[in-house]
């Protein structure tokens, strides 16, 4: 059984396309407007091995807040939509990822209860080009909203922003998908004592 979410969210700022397919093979077609952006999401795609198409039209006349903020919130919503039942996934993942000075340590929970927990270094650079680097955490925040599900992301130091961010987007890919694959162990179980996620 195909594991696809799709949404379309339009406001007045942005119009936004999102589909995910969390048992694809990496393949990434992403169009926001925003370069680094686009570059974080493909490392989502790539490794979390998530089929993941966004197309995002927003107001970057403006500046880039609405664009990267109603994408997160789409993605949210597609991978909630995309996991369905949550029936026999390992729920639980955690990757943690280097990336030459800097180190992101990710832990997720598809508890179907959204928390954020996160730290970055501060004194970060502000801009990676047209990326605010403050958006990272609001990003996190919008998409953990709707994908209601728990996240705690620490990045113990770095020194380069680009690394800083990256790092983060790479292991938040690779502890997505390992708590969203099937439990060959735990086929027709769902992972909870409540008996709901």
């Amino acid at each position: 059984m195909s594991r696809v979410g799709r949404v379309e969210r339009t406001t007045k700022e942005t119009a936004v396309v999102v589909e995910i397919d969390l048992d694809g093979t990496g393949k990434v077609d992403v169009s926001t407007g925003v370069g680094f952006y686009d570059h974080m999401l493909d490392q989502l795609g790539r490794h979390g091995l998530f089929d993941l198409t966004v197309k995002t039209d927003g107001d970057l006349h403006i500046d880039s807040h609405h664009t990267i903020e109603d994408t997160a919130l789409a993605l949210g919503a597609a991978f909630k939509q995309a996991l369905g039942d949550k029936v026999g996934i390992h729920r639980f993942g955690n990757c943690t990822v280097p990336l030459d000075e800097s180190l992101a340590q990710v832990t997720v929970d598809l508890s179907g209860r959204p928390y954020l927990v996160h730290t970055e270094p501060e004194n970060m650079a502000p801009m990676i080009g047209a990326y605010d680097t403050t958006m990272t955490r609001h990003i996190l925040e919008s998409f953990v909203a709707q994908a209601q599900i728990a996240l705690h992301v620490h990045v113990p130091y770095g020194r380069n922003a680009h690394h800083i961010v990256e790092c983060q987007f790479k292991a938040l890919a690779r502890a997505l998908r390992y708590a969203s694959e099937r439990d060959p162990r735990a086929a027709g179980i769902l992972p909870s004592t409540k008996g709901a996620l």
